[in-house]
């Protein structure tokens, strides 16, 4: 396999981000996922970080080294990234279920499948335009369907942040699943979080994807997005990929591959604790990021028996 990667969150004018995104390849598969995560100081971020981590670690324990069923692994997966975020609220006492968007794609065989559950999107971009994109699972998006609001308009609405599943609540999640899409040289799948979509239009998107490679166009398209926010501007996360196909030599900015070993894997997930440069925890311990990430493993563990 032969494609280009981008990943960045930023952490926007919030007091700390509590998204979470994260790739892990094979030699013959490659997954990505985005989590925004819900419930306030700590416990939206760690819903998050189960979600991204439980995902990944999946794909390393299943893609051996592709997936026999990525749309079994990406139900069977989030399922139980749910019920480990609400053993990990068990184990707290939480009076409230910390819980977290997802979105997740695996791409192998030159074919894309995805998934997803609360507003964080997955955009399939063909040649310019929007070949397809994931539907929120949102208040905004029932009246968009209803024709009372406008598209363009759903990033400003009021009621834009009221979700209706996610992984965590007591109910259990939609997990929605895309069709089985085949993959042309230059398309581009990109997963982010609301707080990119939300003040970037489609037209917007597909212009800077169009005008220059993802390299460039995705930190521009998260630049334009906190200028639009303000003071407002929540946290922003995007992992792109632009598919270069099978079989020619790979550029130098893009990933190959084909010398990785059978059993072999390259992850890029930030590890809990470790926020990237120019974020923090806030008044977050050493003690309690340690808890956490205990806490985490535990709640992971619970679910996979390992």
């Amino acid at each position: 396999m032969k494609f280009s990667i981008y990943k960045e969150s930023r952490q926007g004018a919030r007091e700390l981000n509590e998204d979470r995104l994260g790739y892990c390849y094979s030699r013959d598969a490659l997954m990505m996922v985005v989590a925004d995560g819900m419930g306030g100081h700590l416990h939206g971020e760690v819903a998050a970080q189960i979600a991204v981590q439980f995902l990944t670690e999946a794909f390393q324990c299943e893609a051996g080294p592709k997936l026999s069923d990525p749309f079994l692994f990406l139900l069977k997966n989030m399922t139980s990234a749910h019920h480990a975020i609400r053993d990990y609220a068990e184990v707290r006492g939480l009076l409230e279920t910390p819980r977290t968007t997802c979105v997740a794609a695996i791409v192998q065989d030159s074919t894309a499948w995805w998934a997803h559950v609360g507003d964080s999107r997955l955009y399939h971009i063909r040649s310019g335009r929007i070949h397809s994109r994931t539907k929120d699972h949102s208040r905004v998006q029932m009246l968009i369907d209803q024709g009372r609001v406008r598209e363009e308009a759903a990033g400003a609405h009021p009621e834009r942040n009221k979700i209706f599943s996610c992984l965590g609540a007591i109910a259990s999640p939609q997990i929605d699943l895309s069709r089985k899409v085949r993959l042309a040289r230059g398309d581009t799948l990109l997963l982010c979080t609301d707080g990119l979509w939300e003040s970037i239009s489609a037209r917007a998107l597909c212009t800077e994807l169009l005008r220059s490679d993802i390299m460039v166009a995705i930190p521009r398209l998260l630049d334009m997005a906190e200028v639009r926010a303000g003071e407002g501007c929540d946290n922003l996360s995007v992992i792109a990929m632009t598919w270069a196909g099978e079989g020619a030599e790979a550029h130098a900015e893009q990933v190959s591959t084909q010398t990785l070993e059978v059993n072999a894997f390259n992850t890029a997930v930030e590890e809990f604790g470790k926020p990237a440069a120019g974020q923090d925890h806030g008044d977050l311990s050493e003690e309690e990021i340690e808890r956490a990430i205990a806490e985490i493993r535990n709640a992971i563990q619970k679910q996979t028996g390992k």
